[in-house]
């Protein structure tokens, strides 16, 4: 049987997860993605978790590669793309977008992260390729 997500990346989601929730109760919603982008970063550094944020995709079409400037909020242990949001009203562009990353970085699993919200468990959103 095919399995989608293999046993580590369950474990790295669950992780995300639970650094989510954990910086949502300590600060709440309505700051800046940026302060919400820091913190996450500080919790992976903290748990061992390699990531990159930034991280570059390049663009292929046909032959050509496009120098885009196309950047993943975060790249976690380079199989798990994170999307951070801070925003009140949900853009349903947010999934197509997460989707389009995951698809011209070739990973299986991300994850929309929105702070902006007043339960976490609504601000997350699992989404494989």
């Amino acid at each position: 049987m095919y399995q989608l997500i293999e046993e580590g990346e369950e474990w790295l989601a669950s992780q995300i997860v639970d650094i989510a929730i954990h910086i949502h109760k300590q600060l709440g919603p309505g700051l800046l993605e940026s302060v919400y982008k820091k913190c996450f970063y500080y919790e992976l550094r903290e748990r061992e978790i390699n990531f990159i944020n930034e991280a570059h995709v390049p663009i292929i079409y046909k032959e050509m590669e496009i120098d885009s400037g196309l950047r993943l909020d975060c790249l976690v242990e380079d199989r798990i793309i994170i999307e951070f949001k801070a925003q009140e009203k949900f853009n349903s562009l947010w999934k197509a977008q997460l989707l389009s990353y995951m698809k011209l970085s070739d990973k299986r699993l991300g994850f929309l992260i929105n702070f902006h919200v007043p339960l976490m468990k609504d601000g997350i959103s699992r989404i494989i390729n």
